[in-house]
C-alpha cells in the first residue's frame, strides 16, 4: 500500500541538487472567494473590488498564502512528493498576484541532508516572467528505508 503511495515521488536517495520542478496556475475569483472561506481572511483587498480599487494596488489581489500555497502543491506533489514533511518556509512576496493571473510555482534543490533526510529548496512564484514571490523550504523526504 505504502508503494502505491509513493508512487511519483523522488525519494532522498535519488534526489540531487539541481533537481527542480513547477507548476502552472490562473488564479480564479473563486480561488479567492474559497481561500477567504477557508482560511477565514476576509480582508476586502481581496474581495471588494471598490475598497481594492482606492487601495496602492488599485484593484483586487489574492492572498499571498494562496500564492505560497502553489509552492506547498509543487513539493507535495512533485519534488519530493507524496510523503514530504515541510519542516519550515521562508517567503517574502515581491508583488501582487490579481485574478486572471497565471502563476508558475517553481522549486529547485539546493542542498541535501541524507543522513537527516532534509532538503533545502530554493522556491519562488512567477507571474508574467517576473518573481512575486521568493523563498526558501527545508522539508523532510521520503525514504525507501521505510517502505
Amino acid at each position: 500500500m505504502l508503494d502505491n503511495m509513493l508512487r511519483g515521488t523522488i525519494c532522498i536517495e535519488d534526489i540531487e541538487v539541481g533537481m527542480s520542478r513547477h507548476l502552472q496556475k490562473t488564479i480564479t475569483d473563486r480561488d479567492i472567494e474559497m481561500f477567504a472561506e477557508v482560511s477565514t481572511d476576509h480582508n476586502p483587498v481581496h474581495l471588494n473590488e471598490d475598497y481594492a480599487n482606492e487601495t496602492i494596488f488599485g484593484g483586487r489581489i489574492a492572498h499571498g498564502m494562496l500564492t505560497a500555497g502553489l509552492i506547498s502543491a509543487v513539493i507535495g506533489e512533485q519534488l519530493p512528493g507524496h510523503g514530504t514533511v515541510y519542516l519550515g518556509q521562508t517567503l517574502k512576496f515581491l508583488g501582487p498576484v490579481r485574478p486572471g493571473d497565471q502563476v508558475t510555482a517553481h522549486v529547485e534543490v539546493v542542498e541535501i541532508d541524507l543522513s537527516r533526510r532534509q532538503v533545502k529548496l530554493s522556491t519562488c512564484c512567477l507571474v508574467d516572467q517576473k518573481k512575486v514571490l521568493v523563498g526558501e523550504a527545508t522539508v523532510l523526504a521520503p525514504s525507501r528505508k521505510f517502505d
